[in-house]
């Protein structure tokens, strides 16, 4: 039953009703554009309304403008438009609305009328969501899901790395033993560390998906479940569930604690039920769930897949190797995998190592497939996706599978069957061809130390394996995109590059520029005596200009990085290469520019990888390269519009293009992209942008940035 948050505002007594005040929070995953774009569009709504409001922004540089127990107190509802977990326990017994955050930069009037409405948030609740359409904000499993994969990734590199460090700088081949670090070494002790985090990577999965669902009255059934879950000698198999275990019993584990939540109980017992009545109700429940319910049929499976193997020895060697390759790539270390690994390990004491050589062959196929996809699709992850992919790449080299597994996690309608194929290809060519592994491993570290019998072959495999699997794991995941998109009306949080400078986002667009990296250094802004530059195309206003130009000498415009001789009122190029070029010759007037056509190059690069064209008539051309010195902005303005390929159709008259050297770092550009972002929700600001005269005057309303 919902409860009223209370009477509606009434006033203090005087003739004058009491304004009415609302909270909001707006985040993205990226945390940068979106989270300001709908803080700001929240706030003037407000402000229309005669609303009081105000909003905190979970950005990349942390919270700001957060709100305390005393805003809380005071509110009479709140709006949260985020894409990504927010706390909602301080706002218990308030009214609360969530949605996405693109619904906070469209609707946000709409918000304002819902929670108004809106059902009161419980603390055993889950998060009340807007139900007028609209929000499309991402479903709960997603979010779950996606919290796991994110806690798990440090884990799988730091122990996957670790592994191969250790098996690369003190391993040795050993026929009756496989791949073998000397005992009591240094190295020994290197790879121990990398099995405890490999070890814990299972259950901390289990353990965030769960607490994303239930809490974190859910964390401790969680990662106790996906321990049980990674050990088979619990439930009489020889191998664990794997990753695919860890995330049955994050579900379950987390919806479970939810479902206990909602058992009333004595007042006197409910401080205890969140640390105590819970967690070990939920933690007993579950372990003895999936030990005598879900582990005897992964028993089973495991035991009747391997009598399955051990008949079609006989078989074609192209088919063995195929079916061989697709368990392998199933599940990166779960039951089928370790099925197929134990078949061919058991044959190499009979005397058969074909066997071994077509697991060999398919093991690295998933990491070096997933590594490579991020490599030559970069807008389809991302930052931390990509850091995953190079990490990925070394653990496929050394023939760790599980380095795939963060991939798989996060997308397995979409990876874990390009995995499959590319595993298939790989354990077939090596049929084919005869491989052979005289050791119990896989991976190109047996072949370079000499395990490997058709060495050239067994190359040939990995390699049409790991074509097969970045290939298909690419178009399947574009294709995922490209229907979310149409369904969401916005990019998806994976797509951008992050590989910008900084980053302008628009109402208007659904989209914004993915996570900024490099910084920008400060620079000396422009004095009043500068000339104006020729390549402006405009001349100085007669008598040293209005009051306006004045303060747009005396004012460091965005730091100093936007001066006049990178700003040109009217562009004389008619398509997007020709402004790049046009603009790139504004950032080398700074003197700051090595390399102009370099700079132009990487440009375009970025181009080809996702349209900077963000609608409401804006680009945000950028480039992230050593071709320039220092950082440096542009800005350009064009009469008749420059198709960019806007998400909303419009053609770009207002251009920024920014460009950093590598080793830029640093808060400062997402200081002034937070800044950007807030001031282009102000159509007056666009409006006389558009309307300023010469450079001086862009300058003078840049300068209203602060």
């Amino acid at each position: 039953m919902t409860s009223p948050a209370g009477p509606p505002p009434t006033g203090d007594g005087g003739d004058e009703p009491q304004r009415l005040k609302l909270l909001a929070v707006t985040a993205c995953p990226t945390g940068i554009a979106h989270t300001y774009m709908a803080a700001e569009k929240l706030s003037q709504a407000a402000e229309r309304l005669g609303i009081d409001m105000k909003v905190e922004t979970q950005g990349s540089i942390g919270a700001e403008n957060v709100l305390d127990d005393n805003d809380v107190r005071s509110a009479d509802g709140i709006i949260v438009a985020a894409d990504k977990d927010v706390d909602l326990a301080r706002f218990a017994g308030k009214r609360v609305v969530t949605v996405g955050v693109a619904e906070g930069i469209h609707h946000p009037e709409r918000l304002i009328e819902q929670v108004r409405s809106a059902p009161v948030h419980t603390a055993d609740g889950p998060a009340p969501t807007s139900g007028k359409g609209g929000g499309k904000e991402r479903s709960l499993p997603y979010k779950a899901l996606m919290n796991g994969v994110s806690y798990m990734i440090p884990f799988v590199v730091v122990g996957g790395l670790l592994i191969a460090i250790s098996l690369s700088l003190g391993g040795h081949t050993d026929p009756s033993g496989g791949l073998v670090i000397p005992k009591d070494s240094f190295w020994m002790d290197v790879n121990n560390i990398g099995v405890i985090g490999f070890t814990l990577m299972v259950p901390i999965l289990s353990g965030y998906i769960a607490y994303a669902i239930g809490d974190r009255p859910a964390l401790v059934p969680g990662m106790i479940g996906g321990w049980i879950a990674n050990t088979g000698a619990l439930y009489d198999s020889k191998s664990g569930a794997g990753f695919i275990g860890a995330i049955v019993t994050g579900f379950l584990a987390g919806y479970l604690v939810l479902w206990i939540k909602k058992v009333k109980v004595p007042k006197f017992a409910q401080p205890i039920m969140p640390i105590i009545v819970i967690p070990i109700v939920a933690t007993t429940a579950l372990g003895l769930f999936f030990i005598y319910v879900i582990g005897k049929p992964i028993s089973w499976v495991f035991e009747h897949l391997t009598s399955w193997l051990s008949g079609m020895t006989g078989t074609s060697a192209v088919l063995l190797g195929a079916i061989l390759g697709l368990m392998i790539a199933f599940d990166m270390g779960g039951p089928v995998n370790k099925t197929a690994f134990l078949f061919g390990s058991g044959l190499i004491a009979t005397g058969n190592q074909t066997v071994m050589g077509m697991c060999a062959a398919a093991i690295p196929v998933m990491p070096l497939g997933q590594g490579v996809a991020t490599l030559i699709r970069k807008r389809l992850y991302t930052e931390q996706e990509r850091e995953t992919g190079l990490a990925s790449l070394f653990m496929g080299c050394f023939g760790i599978s599980e380095g795939a597994i963060p991939f798989a996690a996060a997308r397995p309608a979409q990876v874990i069957p390009a995995n499959m194929l590319g595993g298939a290809v790989a354990g077939a060519v090596a049929g084919l061809a005869g491989v052979s592994d005289a050791v119990p491993h896989g991976g190109p570290i047996v072949a370079v130390l000499g395990a490997v019998g058709g060495v050239p072959m067994f190359f040939v495999a990995v390699a049409i394996g790991t074509a097969v699997t970045a290939l298909t794991t690419v178009a399947l995941v574009d294709v995922s995109e490209r229907r979310r998109r149409g369904e969401v009306l916005i990019p998806s949080a994976r797509t951008p590059e992050p590989a910008l400078a900084a980053a302008v986002a628009v109402p208007g667009t659904g989209g914004a520029t993915g996570p900024v990296r490099a910084g920008l250094a400060k620079e000396s802004g422009p004095t009043a005596e500068a000339p104006v530059s020729p390549v402006s195309g405009e001349s100085a206003a007669p008598g040293g200009g209005s009051t306006a130009t004045a303060v747009a000498d005396e004012t460091e415009v965005l730091s100093g990085y936007v001066t006049e001789e990178t700003v040109k009122v009217r562009l004389a190029a008619e398509d997007k290469e020709s402004a790049i070029r046009e603009m790139a010759g504004l950032l080398a007037a700074t003197g700051k520019v090595r390399d102009v056509e370099e700079l132009v190059r990487t440009a375009l690069r970025r181009e080809e990888q996702g349209t900077t064209g963000l609608g409401e008539e804006i680009a945000i051309p950028h480039a992230k390269t050593d071709a320039v010195s220092a950082p440096v902005v542009a800005f350009a303005r064009s009469d008749a519009g420059i198709e960019w390929g806007s998400l909303d159709g419009t053609r770009a008259r207002l251009v920024f293009m920014i460009s950093v050297p590598e080793a830029a770092a640093g808060d400062e550009h997402l200081r002034i992209l937070a800044l950007l972002s807030r001031k282009l929700m102000d159509p007056a600001f666009r409006e006389r942008l558009t309307a300023a005269a010469d450079a001086r005057a862009v300058l003078a309303v840049l300068s209203e940035i602060e």
